[in-house]
């Protein structure tokens, strides 16, 4: 069985097709700048590469792209779209609508667009690629949404409720969601497996780390809380996004300074984290370059991303009741071997001890366990692979049909 994984933005998307057989990626690919002047679809298979600028005007085009570059060409890798047996597209916010992937039809687009409300830019942008995939691939291919959402589902009340009037979760659904959940659900059972262990048997905090960050408890193979929110916004100091804060601190900053509350929501998702602290980059790399030569605010920004990782793992491991595995996953979590270094420095009290550093300064592996001679608990850096987590449960739904 070969199926397709999709991405989709409001101007970009983003594809893998994987033979399950084996769950080899047989070609990925980005198509960029859809809707504008200059799209461009790079389409990847083993080490070729081919670039080919065309007109996007919406994703429908985008996708006879990807069909083409799949079905023609050097990187050719099917003979027809007739071998795709179903399309695996993931959607961010499921609300409590969903809570668990399921098969696509009229009724669960309906469903997405009423939920956009929560995800503004990227639950429209679901809905074009769900909507671009039928016309493209015709009715008879099955189509599979994974949200992001569903993985947190399982977090009590006491977690995912704010202290507002409650009214407001009853007519506006405000609480938390949480976000990332795909990348959480898979490296927590990619660490369940390497250690011999059934997911309920373990308490695992799992650091997804990245331009976007969160971080999870996972007990017993269920979420109990995660620090993303009802929005990305929260939790940890991300590349843009400010993380947690005052809830005053927006009508202050508009009082002052006249904005409206537009203006300062894009300033704490854009402006902010890494990017704000440090007025460097909001890439990690920069900063960390920055802050070896001398950049106070590059190490500030540094020193605030480790501090608040190791509140949460503290934090969780005292709402679990004990502590097994801790995973690193996402960009920077699967190669900032310093990151990992100093989050897991002077963490004995919770039987973390220091961690084997020659095994740490390595990368390339799918799993690395960087657990020291001393440690109780066991600390592992994971690839994390939501494309192949998307398609494994597309191939579940449809072989269900």
């Amino acid at each position: 069985m070969k199926i397709l994984v999709i991405n989709c933005g409001s101007s970009s998307l983003k594809y893998q097709l994987i033979d399950m057989d084996g769950e080899k990626v047989l070609c990925k690919g980005l198509c960029e700048r859809i809707g504008m002047d200059g799209s461009v679809i790079t389409h990847k298979v083993g080490g070729g590469k081919w670039e080919l600028t065309t007109d996007f005007p919406t994703h429908t085009e985008a996708f006879a792209a990807v069909v083409k570059m799949m079905t023609e060409g050097e990187g050719k890798v099917i003979n027809d779209v007739s071998e795709v047996s179903a399309i695996g597209h993931r959607v961010v916010h499921g609300g409590e609508k969903f809570q668990a992937s399921c098969l696509v039809t009229p009724a669960v687009i309906d469903t997405i667009n009423e939920l956009a409300p929560l995800a503004p830019l990227h639950n429209p942008a679901g809905v074009l690629g769900l909507e671009a995939a039928k016309k493209v691939f015709g009715e008879n291919i099955p189509n599979v949404a994974v949200f992001d959402t569903a993985f947190h589902s399982t977090m009590p009340a006491k977690s995912y409720m704010y202290g507002l009037p409650y009214e407001y979760y009853e007519k506006f659904g405000v609480r938390r969601y949480g976000f990332h959940g795909t990348s959480h659900r898979f490296v927590s059972k990619a660490a369940a497996e390497y250690l011999g262990k059934s997911p309920a048997d373990l308490k695992i905090v799992t650091c997804h780390l990245g331009n976007g960050s969160s971080v999870a408890a996972v007990d017993g193979g269920k979420v109990l809380d995660t620090t993303m929110g009802m929005t990305p916004l929260s939790g940890l100091l991300m590349g843009t996004r400010s993380g947690d804060m005052d809830p005053s601190i927006p009508g202050y900053i508009e009082n002052a300074t006249g904005m409206t509350p537009s203006e300062f929501d894009a300033v704490m998702n854009k402006k902010s984290g890494l990017l704000g602290i440090s007025g460097v980059s909001s890439d990690k790399r920069d900063v960390d370059n920055a802050a070896a030569e001398g950049n106070e605010r590059a190490q500030l920004a540094k020193d605030m991303l480790v501090y608040q990782i190791k509140k949460y793992i503290g934090g969780y491991a005292a709402a679990m009741g004990g502590l097994d595995c801790v995973v690193f996953c996402g960009g920077i979590g699967e190669n900032d071997n310093d990151l990992r270094a100093a989050v897991c420095d002077k963490m004995e009290v919770l039987g973390i001890g220091a961690i084997n550093k020659e095994q740490n300064n390595k990368r390339g592996l799918d799993i690395n366990d960087i657990t020291g001679a001393d440690s109780k608990v066991k600390v592992l850096a994971i690839c994390t692979n939501e494309e192949l987590m998307i398609a494994r449960d597309t191939k579940e739904i449809v072989e269900a049909l």
